[in-house]
């Protein structure tokens, strides 16, 4: 077994004798690993969907400025490293294994603090920081694991911008039961005199970060349905205009399919424009060709001509997939690969799904997780409508009688979980193109 193989052993077993830290425990650690005074910007981002989008897509508008900018985000489809990258690159195996041992060292030293030992999220984000001291990128794209205010990613004290995407339900057991309240958690990163971006999508959710922008002294900007303007889908593009306070009136495109990619776009648009404020010169050319080259997998990405996998894994999510799937071209069939895991809300899901009359075949599946739904209790929910579905325990057995059913003109989803999109991505690895 290799050092890498080592580490990623390890840290996959965490969960099993670790407790969560304070957000003040793990600003500590920083400290003693020496990244508390970082020499670049950091921005922030949070919201319950779309957040690893509006990374990707700053991130590409960054590098076409001449940045070399490092990126923290999560969850992983098939490599640990996906989570740790400088631009498009994955951390190294050899350097992965050499910051795990940093980070090991200093969960001992913190353990004589009266510290615990980080959580899996906690190791990985320490992992990223020590990584990102090291190699000094220009700057530092951080996404939250869960929430916002208690999150590993909230210890970074001063950063230069927030954002704060799309809100709905999802992790209600951890942020509240009502959007106000998973709101107010998501609002825990918002700090004082640094802009805050947001989409005013519901009242209910602009109130409570617009008043918490007030009470703390930070500048909120917020992205209104009219700054988006005159969007057209093509051919595997989505061409748009945005108006902004900075940039005034600029056409984007975006080579993706997916609708809901043009609202993460524009929140990475107003995310620049506040860096252009503070003199960080991106200019318009950097905005469209950094839009149009930004790429992130799993969300309605066509991995083979008809096969589209997008990482939807809540109610509003699959809002999103389904208006996304109205609108792509089909001269077949619609069919569907749904897993998800237990603790979502699953049975708006499946309704969602259920009364679009979008599919005409379903395969539904467990996932390769112990937080998977069971098949029983999907089965159950599933026959309540009256749709054409078969149920698998396993994913690649239950993708594979949609491959085999499929005719040329057939259009295949798979929705549900990105734990579902990982593991396809994985069968996809090992399977010949001929037969995926």
């Amino acid at each position: 077994m290799t050092a890498f193989e080592q580490a990623e052993q390890y840290i996959n077993e965490i969960p099993r004798f670790a407790g969560k830290n304070t957000v003040e425990d793990t600003s500590r650690m920083l400290t003693i690993a020496g990244c508390d005074r970082l020499p670049f910007p950091v921005i922030h981002v949070a919201g319950t969907n779309g957040k690893g989008s509006v990374c990707a897509c700053l991130a590409s508008i960054l590098k076409e400025s001449g940045r070399r900018v490092g990126i923290f985000t999560s969850p992983h489809l098939v490599d640990i490293r996906e989570r740790i990258r400088i631009d498009d690159e994955m951390i190294s195996e050899n350097r992965f294994a050499e910051v795990f041992r940093e980070v090991q060292i200093l969960a001992e030293e913190g353990k004589k603090e009266g510290l615990s030992h980080p959580s899996f999220f906690e190791y990985l984000f320490l992992m990223a920081m020590i990584y990102f001291r090291d190699e000094k990128p220009d700057a530092v794209i951080l996404e939250t694991g869960l929430g916002g205010r208690l999150d590993a990613t909230n210890s970074i004290k001063h950063p230069a911008l927030c954002v704060i995407t799309e809100i709905g339900f999802d992790h209600m057991q951890y942020l509240g039961n009502t959007l106000e309240e998973i709101a107010g958690e998501k609002a825990g990163i918002i700090k004082k005199g640094v802009p805050v971006i947001f989409p005013d999508r519901r009242p209910e959710t602009t109130r409570v970060l617009v008043n918490r922008a007030k009470e703390i002294g930070s500048r909120a900007v917020l992205l209104e349905k009219s700054n988006i303007l005159d969007i057209n889908t093509g051919n595997k593009n989505i061409d748009f205009s945005l108006h902004t306070g900075y940039y005034n009136y600029i056409g984007l495109s975006l080579h993706m399919v997916a609708l809901y990619q043009v609202e993460n776009a524009s929140l990475a648009v107003l995310a620049a424009e506040e860096l252009n404020r503070e003199g960080y010169l991106i200019g318009e050319e950097a905005i469209r060709k950094g839009l149009l080259g930004a790429y992130w997998p799993g969300r309605m990405e066509e991995v083979q001509p008809g096969i589209f996998l997008d990482g939807a894994h809540n109610e509003d999510g699959i809002e999103a997939l389904l208006a996304t799937v109205k609108v792509i071209p089909c001269r077949g069939e619609r069919k569907l690969l749904f897993g998800v895991v237990a603790d979502k809300q699953y049975e708006k899901m499946i309704r969602r799904i259920a009364e679009s009359g979008l599919f005409t075949e379903i395969a539904v599946t467990t996932l390769s997780s112990d937080r998977s739904a069971s098949l029983t209790e999907l089965s159950k929910l599933w026959r309540q409508y009256e749709l054409p579905c078969r149920f698998y325990e396993d994913a690649g057995e239950a993708f594979g009688w949609l491959l085999a059913g499929r005719k040329e003109a057939d259009v295949i989803y798979v929705a549900g979980s990105l734990y579902l999109i990982g593991q396809i991505k994985s069968l996809k690895r090992r399977t010949p193109d001929d037969r995926f």
